[in-house]
Parts: structure tokens; C-alpha cells; sequence
């Protein structure tokens, strides 16, 4: 499973056209965020419902189904059925009461690891979904706080043979999060399916000098197409 796309929906023409040169190259799923739960204020939040509006567009246009994070219950309610995959970001692990809402949602969830979950943290959390209903739940790892501050997050590949051996659970890998540097995210993405990942959640941005968040973690669309061939 190849989940792509720009960290951010900006405008209909962008999501459209990347979406266009994504389906050229294999990837599975389109993702694209309308809502964005930034740490400074002054951030770029995203477009909101209208985002949304272009994200579906886009999937009517090129056939891709489409992923993109919910941030809140009456957000789930609203677009739980219009989407294929509700992707709960970190800051929203530990959101119980969003969780149960999500329980009663028949679209697979996408359950990111907070900040600093332990394995357990984060399979209970993915429990508040699975066991009040809706079992489909697929985790990913996108990296945990560390020392280290010449990356975004330290990438914690010992997470894919865990859940492998403790859950039932798919599990794909976010390197663009974890990495925060693009020339990191090829050799993290062989690696994390040479560990046993179900698939890839990678930022993608053809014109990533215009990108209005998270723009040195962007690949281009002939780098995503590189490491699709490298991992086939």
C-alpha cells in the first residue's frame, strides 16, 4: 500500500493535478490534509471543508481513494462516509471520546502513534476502535521524540515486528514525519519494508518550492517514483 500526496491541500488545481501524477505511478492512496493541527498558531491550518470539497473532487476525477485526517467528532460525522481511509493524527491518540466515535464509523481508520506512545499505549488506543465495532484499524508508525534534533522524530522500525507479533493490526510507516529531511525518507522507506510493513505514507509535492508546510520533507513526483520501483 502506497499512500501519497502533499502534506497539505492548498488549492483545487494542486490537489488535482498531483493526484493526476500519482495515479500515473502506482500509488494506492491519495492523502491530502484539510485540517491541520499545527504547533505554531501562525501555521498554515489548511482549507478546511473546502479541502475536503477538492480532495473528493480529485478522487472523482483520477479513481484514487482518498485519505486525509479528521480532527474532531462532529468532522467524523460529517465526512466519515465521504472518505476511504480516516487517518487520526498523533496529537489525537490519546482523544478517547473521538476514538469511540470512530468505533461506530465502517470506514478502516488509519491510527498514528502520539509523540511518545509506548506499543501498548497505542494498541490500547487502537482497542477504544476495534472492540466497540469497527475492526478496520491499520496503525502507523511516523516516528517518536528523541534527543536528537537533526531529524523531525526518530523512526522506530522495532514497532512493524511488534505489532506484527502482538495484533492482527496492518501497519504502514511514515518516514516523511519521522525524517523531516527528504534525503532520509528512500533508505527509511526500503528499510521499513525490508521490516515487514504493510506500506508507505509518503509526502509528495511536485512543486514543492510553492509548498506552504512542510516543505523539506517533500519528495517530488519522480523521487516517490524511484522508491516505488526500488521496493518492486
Amino acid at each position: 500500500m502506497i499512500i501519497a500526496g502533499p502534506c497539505a491541500i492548498e488549492s483545487r488545481e494542486q490537489i488535482i493535478r498531483i493526484a493526476k501524477k500519482l495515479k500515473e505511478i502506482g500509488v494506492d492512496y491519495l492523502r491530502g490534509g484539510a485540517f491541520k493541527p499545527r504547533t505554531n498558531p501562525k501555521d498554515f491550518q489548511g482549507l478546511g471543508d473546502e479541502g475536503i470539497k477538492y480532495l473528493i473532487e480529485a478522487k472523482e476525477i483520477t479513481g484514487l481513494p482518498i485519505i486525509t485526517e479528521l480532527m474532531t467528532i462532529e468532522q467524523v460525522r460529517k465526512y466519515g462516509d465521504k472518505i476511504d481511509i480516516i487517518q487520526i493524527g498523533s496529537r489525537n491518540m490519546y482523544n478517547y471520546e473521538l476514538l469511540k466515535e470512530l468505533s461506530k464509523q465502517t470506514t478502516p481508520v488509519l491510527l498514528k502513534r502520539g509523540f511518545s506512545a509506548t506499543y501498548k499505549e497505542w494498541i490500547n488506543a487502537s482497542k477504544y476502535i476495534t472492540e466497540s465495532g469497527n475492526c478496520k484499524v491499520i496503525l502507523c508508525e511516523r516516528g517518536v521524540r528523541s534527543f536528537e534534533p537533526e531529524t523531525r522524530n526518530m523512526l522506530d522500525l522495532q514497532a512493524v515486528p511488534y505489532i506484527k507479533n502482538h495484533t492482527d493490526l496492518k501497519i504502514v510507516v511514515d518516514p516523511s514525519h519521522a525524517a523531516g529531511n527528504t534525503y532520509m525518507i528512500k533508505p527509511m522507506s526500503l528499510a521499513s519494508m525490508a521490516a515487514g510493513a504493510d506500506g508507505l505514507m509518503i509526502e509528495v509535492h511536485d512543486r514543492k518550492e510553492e509548498a506552504l508546510c512542510d516543505k523539506n520533507q517533500a519528495l517530488s513526483i519522480e523521487e516517490l517514483k524511484d522508491i516505488i520501483d526500488s521496493i518492486k
